[in-house]
């Protein structure tokens, strides 16, 4: 089992996971607590090899659906029914494998710094990475991404944050998840179209340069997703600019609370 951590409102609150990305763990969530606690349940998990979960959980030919397994084991054991997701960065990609096997469990996604695709110069800065796993320390290696994809001023404290909350894993941890990307193209673009159903919004720093065009591409063929760019803000855009953030989250998960909510008759 995840190690997790539940904030309960009431039994009638909406519940909201979210769902942390490579390196960090539920404690990168710290901005977004005080907020959705108000008037959710919240659900914080550390995915495996994260935070306080268990290390060495890797099975030979284990993928994302087998993490996202893990998140479902976790509404199983606390009986949460159906919730709304919310994902940063790799974290994104669990959140829609999770909405893609699992549609039944998932009232909305909301997918900041979402990774749908990979553009040449992500494929070059993983396959990099691939490449040097196992000779380079990972620490290196992780802080080199974070700078590539968080380079600005601004951004030093979203940076900073998942440098400190990488240090806690290891190295053979990072060369697992680092395995996952090997051939996440073709994978991502088939759950764009199986997860189309699911109301989706995607929260984006404007600066987030390496993965924004994919998402406007994707928002154009798809009716039910919407699109949101949170201004000075990097890629991780909840801890660049958390008021926004949760701001725009919360009127989304609101808003389709009151879509599905049970008009009485008469």
């Amino acid at each position: 089992m995840l190690h997790y951590r539940t904030i309960e409102n009431n039994p009638t609150a909406p519940w909201v996971t979210f769902i942390h990305g490579a390196g960090g763990s539920s404690s990168v969530w710290f901005k977004q607590i005080r907020e959705f606690r108000k008037g959710h349940n919240v659900l914080l998990i550390d995915l495996r090899g994260h935070g306080k979960s268990e290390r060495d959980q890797w099975q030979k030919g284990d993928t994302f659906a087998d993490v996202s397994k893990e998140v479902i084991d976790v509404l199983d054991e606390i009986q949460v029914e159906k919730t709304h997701i919310i994902g940063m960065s790799l974290g994104t990609i669990v959140a829609q494998t999770i909405a893609d096997h699992y549609p039944e469990r998932v009232k909305s996604l909301i997918l900041g710094g979402a990774i749908i695709r990979f553009d040449i110069r992500t494929k070059l800065l993983l396959w990099a990475g691939r490449t040097m796993k196992r000779f380079v320390p990972y620490m290196l290696l992780y802080k080199l991404f974070a700078y590539i994809i968080m380079p600005r001023k601004e951004h030093e404290e979203s940076r900073l944050a998942f440098v400190n909350e990488a240090k806690k894993m290891c190295q053979k941890e990072f060369i697992k998840w680092m395995s996952l990307t090997s051939l996440i193209n073709p994978y991502l673009t088939r759950l764009q179209a199986s997860t189309n159903a699911i109301p989706t919004l995607f929260l984006m720093g404007d600066e987030d340069y390496l993965f924004i065009p994919p998402i406007e591409e994707v928002v154009r063929c798809n009716e039910g997703f919407e699109f949101i760019k949170i201004k000075k803000s990097g890629h991780v855009c909840n801890i660049d600019q958390p008021d926004l953030f949760n701001q725009f989250s919360i009127d989304y998960i609101t808003k389709i609370e009151q879509q599905n909510a049970v008009i009485p008759v008469g």
